[in-house]
């Protein structure tokens, strides 16, 4: 009998002496295989549409490092890509997005209406699924619908996210709407990433930290719940990771109001806040600062150190608090596990 990947049993409300241990954007720039696998795709949306080369790159991270999980690569976009919104990267500037940020826009945006245009992805979940041995656990992922929203009305990444928090203040009927088709999409997409192979899946709300108390509620919580009712009806047994980013002091409303299994922290977040409030609830996943990473040195040690000490007596999952930035070096890396795994 086959034991249950480390990750997946630490998600599953398990204590292990060793945390099982990955990192966001651990497929990425920092690596030269990476950049050379994105030299041959040609553009970053074409590494992931490309099943051969976007399942190579989820796999060049747990060949070089032997993490405890893989996380599909793709982004959190291609949901309202597929949903019928022009997607491009403009090069050293991030995405861009047809904005929608009205009745007759939103209208152009009819649900999966091109369900084909996903299929690559899901096809990339199986080859990734066929080539990882079983003590890894395997991570599939979707946006946070406030998240994608905010990309989908300003149609590129803002300071602070103005132009969604001044649509659902002007039109909150319009804004309600996209957050559905979202909702809707982000549920098809996940469950068809399961059936593919992925066995749990992670909800990015980066953008969750702007919102009060009373917005959070109703733009982040009740559509995240959404989602993971629509995920546990079909796949009760695949756990839920929610990263709602600088969400802080709201993570246990989160929590209960989600139903999520295990929770993302940002670096910034009180460790004696988390293990009494939020590690009581869930198992945590997190949360070196990717600075610390990339300066490596006595402050690596010492945080990873404080961190360990901080979560490892519960469940508990090492990660980081945001993505590993690009010029993060590999040594800092191989360091980090040699800590963590003692």
């Amino acid at each position: 009998m086959i034991e249950k990947p480390a990750f997946l049993r630490a998600l599953s409300g398990e204590t292990l002496a060793t945390p099982p241990i990955w990192l966001m954007r651990q497929a990425g720039r920092y690596l030269p295989e990476y950049r050379a696998t994105r030299a041959q795709a040609g553009s970053f949306l074409s590494l992931c549409y490309n099943p051969e080369l976007a399942a190579e790159v989820t796999l060049q991270p747990i060949r070089r490092f032997g993490f405890d999980a893989a996380i599909l690569f793709s982004d959190i976009l291609v949901v309202p890509q597929a949903l019928g919104q022009k997607l491009w990267f403009a090069e050293g500037e991030g995405p861009r997005l047809e904005p929608v940020a009205s009745e007759e826009r939103l209208f152009e945006i009819d649900g999966l209406a091109d369900g084909g245009t996903l299929a690559p992805i899901i096809e990339t979940v199986r080859r990734v699924r066929s080539a990882l041995s079983p003590e890894t656990g395997f991570i599939g992922f979707c946006g946070a619908p406030w998240t994608v929203a905010t990309y989908m009305v300003a149609g590129r990444g803002t300071p602070d996210q103005g132009p969604a928090r001044a649509l659902f203040a002007a039109n909150p009927a319009l804004f309600q709407a996209i957050i559905d088709r979202i909702v809707s999409a982000s549920v098809t997409y996940l469950n068809a990433q399961i059936e593919a192979g992925v066995d749990a899946v992670q909800i990015f709300d980066s953008w969750a930290g702007v919102l009060s108390p009373e917005d959070f509620q109703r733009w982040c919580i009740a559509p995240t719940k959404r989602i993971v009712d629509g995920v546990k009806a079909a796949h009760p047994q695949v756990r839920i990771i929610g990263f709602p980013r600088g969400a802080g002091r709201l993570i246990p409303n989160y929590v209960r109001g989600t139903g999520v299994d295990a929770v993302g922290l940002e670096s910034e977040i009180d460790r004696a806040f988390v293990r009494s409030e939020i590690q009581s609830l869930v198992p945590v996943q997190g949360h070196l600062d990717p600075q610390v990473l990339r300066a490596g040195g006595v402050e690596l040690e010492r945080e990873t150190e404080a961190i360990l000490a901080a979560f490892a007596e519960a469940p508990f999952v090492f990660n980081l608090g945001h993505g590993i930035l690009p010029d993060t070096p590999i040594a800092h890396v191989e360091r980090l596990l040699e800590a963590v795994r003692g």
